[in-house]
């Protein structure tokens, strides 16, 4: 048997905070089947200082000399992550085997074969004294995919039982496995049926979160200011119409595609922010369930939801009236952590030299076993491990 403690990072594009969960993962050799446990877990909520800096950091342009700002920024918040982490350990009295970090995504376009997600690496094991695996992303770019969703595979190992595995952070994505090929257009062999599929399908809590902020909310608590909204059709059909939901997967998301083409079709329109909330958590819903029941399998489908969207008791209402499956909430730990521990599992399968990131996902050339890793002990200068 073989037991791995590690510290999985995350920090999604809704800026709630930096989530960090201290994760077991056990593996018997002779069952290949790997158990999961999240045993200590909590958010550390950004302050005003860091939500500007995370949410402008992306406007910088790529040649503008403020870049050295960006790579500062890079080394900055990788020192903020390592300090958290070593105030984390502290007080959990905890002793992990090595770090898994995300980091905060500043730039995501595949389409232009790149992807920043800053938290350096390199600082964060100085800081910490202990291996990093990070930079899960990027590989998967230079083999022509698309570096996202990264999750599916923790879902393929750990969350088998589900039928889909749905995420609502910022953006929402779902992952499953390929119905029969009857069910779906033919698919090329290496992405046929029994292939772990996953895609991103729209903006959540990117959006709603933004709204709310307009009314003096930090977010709209169980979608109380939604439910009393009315819907827009013709907001909701201009929505629903946006070419990135035409798109076959393999297909990702940034908040550089929200701030172009979402945010200016909602913008046009001269109704409240209650309104706009309404309209915009009904476009989310129908969305999720056109991705679902296209490919519904099985007579007693089974979808789990994770991530801060499913606290919104107002959208998990709508999508469980549109979606044709049983809608299952797990506990809080698993809601609110999953993908830190996702990660954290990656970090795990990156450290065994094992495949980590699926083509069949990414759409990339090949499978891969994505991330660098740096040492604590790593001569400064000298090349992480890839």
């Amino acid at each position: 048997m073989i037991r791995y403690n590690v510290i999985g990072i995350m920090s999604g594009t809704s800026l709630d905070g930096l989530d960090i969960a201290y994760c077991e993962f056990v593996r018997k050799e002779k069952e290949n089947k790997w158990k999961h446990k999240i045993i200590y877990a909590e958010t550390i909520k950004y302050d005003k200082r860091w939500r500007e800096k995370l949410s402008k950091a992306f406007k910088q342009k790529k040649n503008d000399p403020t870049a050295i700002g960006l790579k500062q920024l890079d080394k900055e918040y990788g020192k903020y992550i390592g300090n958290e982490i070593l105030r984390f350990i502290r007080r959990k009295k905890i002793s992990p085997h090595f770090i898994a970090s995300h980091g905060h995504t500043v730039f995501h376009q595949p389409e232009k074969k790149f992807t920043l997600q800053i938290g350096d690496g390199e600082t964060i094991a100085s800081v910490c004294k202990l291996p990093v695996v990070c930079n899960f992303r990027s590989g998967d770019i230079a083999l022509g995919g698309q570096g996202a969703p990264l999750v599916p595979m923790a879902d393929k190992l750990l969350f088998s039982e589900y039928d889909f595995c749905l995420n609502l952070g910022g953006i929402t994505n779902v992952s499953f496995t390929l119905p029969r090929p009857h069910t779906l257009t033919p698919l090329p062999k290496e992405r046929g049926e029994g292939s772990r599929v996953a895609f991103d399908i729209c903006p959540v809590n990117i959006v709603l979160n933004g709204l709310a902020n307009k009314l003096g909310k930090e977010f709209d608590k169980g979608g109380k200011l939604a439910s009393k909204g009315t819907i827009n059709n013709t907001l909701l059909k201009k929505l629903n119409l946006l070419s990135f939901y035409k798109t076959k997967p393999p297909k990702s998301l940034g908040r550089e595609w929200v701030e172009k083409k979402f945010m200016p079709v909602l913008n046009t329109f001269n109704i409240s922010v209650q309104d706009k909330l309404r309209t915009t958590v009904e476009h989310i819903a129908l969305q999720i369930s056109t991705s679902i029941n296209s490919k519904l399998q099985t007579p007693n489908p089974k979808l789990i939801i994770t991530g801060g969207g499913a606290y919104n008791d107002f959208l998990i209402k709508r999508i469980s009236f549109h979606a044709q499956c049983k809608t299952i909430l797990p506990d809080d730990k698993t809601i609110q952590f999953k993908e830190a521990m996702a990660f954290a599992f990656l970090g795990v399968l990156k450290m065994r030299g094992e495949i980590n990131i699926l083509k069949s996902v990414t759409g990339a050339k090949r499978n891969s076993s994505g991330g660098k890793i740096y040492f604590a002990n790593q001569n400064a200068g000298s090349s992480p491990k890839n």
